[in-house]
């Protein structure tokens, strides 16, 4: 059997296509500039001058210039904040986004994200059909690289708040908010599994089984399990990375959808959409909370039926399908978020208009347009959470080895991975010595199969079930914080 098999030609085929069809589609690019995104563009120095009454003066030399960051701005004049300025409008296009920062980087990602999708998807109806029994799962990969690209730009975005001289506000917001998400990581934990199912002691004990076993067979001196408080210590760290990297980026969804709301005030259908689609997270994070999700629905036995609601595969199943469902809606709402965050520019103009004082041309003109040279960084800030989220969720499925339709399950749950002690005979199996290429290619492939042995079901279902789940905690968590900041600060 072959170690690749349909797994490499899907991944090159489809390695094909983005080559040829790449540069003419473009999934990011439709969604900023085919989706009636408006933008607002602010006034000349000739209309502001004709709304304030300022009259044409002679240029006077290296007089009434501004520098601004090495930049020396020429015929620089004052004008009244509360000027009655209408602001003009005009579509979004491929021409205004393509200069703009993080545009390359944003539609790599989605792009990225739709064809890694694609892969995944024939390779789930390929494996529906031929099961992949000795082959590679090249679509978790696929799946991977989406996950770890979403993360560095995330982070890239949270480094400059430590590089810039004026951010001394968000780095600490960022520390801070690292710190808590580390002591409730430790302290989740630390929670009985009776309670909250992460599945995380059965991964532990399966890694350490399999793991020594396999030290075994190769002839190594294996020194025992590893320390449990170590690993947790680990993963909480990255935790704590995770929840302060997700912080601003929740702070900027809860300002948007605090917009959104006050935008749909008159249309109260719009307004519980948007307040289910923000509450779906903290509905996912429920799921795993055992007396209130599981035994809810697969053990208790309401008037009137025989048997629980679910099976406990057809419960698992459901988990899958609502956190795919969830993120696929906030896909949806992407383009009525972006264009709450690009009517902060008309906002802004009609909040100075209340003021009294002066300012300068080029400070009325940047607080207009640095609304749309952001953009494709609040953009950043709404997908890249989605997106990891969602691939999250695809490897959980996928190698956790739950099914699509477990759902319509009707009888009792059966795992999928064969038991502790057949693995455990698989890896004690002494490899084949021969001198021949195809001895080679076999021992090669066996050392694969023992590999693959000690990672086994129960470890992706504890370690992608736990990631999972944590990424749905701290976006709410997120969101919740930042719409408490908001509904504090400013009223409805």
């Amino acid at each position: 059997m072959a170690v690749l098999g349909a797994q490499l030609v899907i991944t090159l085929v489809m390695i094909s296509v983005i080559q040829k069809l790449g540069p003419h589609f473009s999934l990011g690019r439709w969604l900023l500039c085919s989706t009636g995104l408006i933008r607002y563009l602010y006034p000349t120095d000739s209309e502001l001058k004709q709304l304030a009454n300022i009259k044409k003066e002679k240029p006077k030399p290296r007089k009434n210039k501004l520098q601004t960051n090495g930049k020396v701005y020429g015929d620089t004049f004052h004008i009244p904040r509360n000027l009655d300025v209408q602001l003009e409008t005009a579509k979004v296009t491929h021409l205004d986004v393509v200069h703009l920062r993080y545009f390359t980087e944003y539609q790599w990602l989605v792009d990225f994200a739709l064809y890694t999708l694609i892969v995944y998807s024939l390779t789930e109806v390929y494996q529906n059909w031929f099961p992949l029994k000795n082959e590679i799962n090249l679509s978790m990969l696929w799946c991977g690289v989406v996950i770890l690209f979403s993360f560095k730009l995330l982070m890239s975005l949270t480094i400059q708040y430590f590089k810039g001289e004026e951010s001394v506000g968000e780095r600490s917001t960022c520390i801070v908010m690292g710190f808590t998400y580390l002591l409730i990581s430790m302290i989740i934990l630390i929670v009985d599994e009776k309670n909250l199912e992460l599945g995380l002691e059965n991964a532990y004990k399966s890694f350490n089984e399999t793991a020594s076993s396999f030290l075994s067979s190769q002839g190594l001196s294996s020194t025992g399990p590893a320390s449990k408080i170590v690993l947790k210590f680990f993963l909480a760290l990255w935790c704590g990375i995770l929840g302060a990297v997700l912080t601003f980026p929740g702070l900027r969804i809860a300002k948007m959808h605090w917009d959104l709301l006050k935008y749909f005030r008159e249309s109260k259908t719009i307004q519980i959409l948007l307040n289910l689609s923000f509450a779906m997270p903290f509905l996912l994070v429920v799921l795993w909370i055992k007396p209130v999700a599981r035994d809810y629905l697969t053990v208790r036995v309401f008037s009137g039926r025989e048997k629980p609601l679910l099976t406990d595969e057809a419960f698992d199943t459901f988990r899958v399908l609502a956190i795919v469902i969830a993120m696929c809606i906030k896909i949806i709402l992407m383009p009525w978020y972006l264009q709450a965050y690009l009517d902060m520019a008309y906002h802004r103009t009609e909040e100075q208009k209340k003021e009294a004082g002066r300012i300068t041309n080029i400070d009325y003109q940047k607080k207009i347009s640095a609304v749309f040279y952001y953009l494709c960084v609040v953009t950043v800030q709404y997908v890249s959470p989605i997106i990891m989220v969602l691939f999250f969720t695809f490897m959980y499925k996928t190698l956790g080895e739950y099914k699509w339709l477990g759902i319509l399950d009707t009888g009792e749950c059966s795992l999928n991975d064969a038991p502790l002690n057949k693995i455990m005979e698989s890896l004690g199996t002494p490899s084949t010595q021969g001198g021949t290429l195809a001895d080679t290619a076999a021992d090669v492939h066996l050392a694969i199969e023992n590999l693959k042995s000690v990672f086994t079901v129960d470890v992706f279902r504890g370690l992608f079930g736990f990631s999972t789940w944590w990424c749905c905690f701290v976006y709410f968590a997120s969101t919740s914080v930042g719409l408490v900041y908001q509904s504090y600060f400013s009223g409805i």
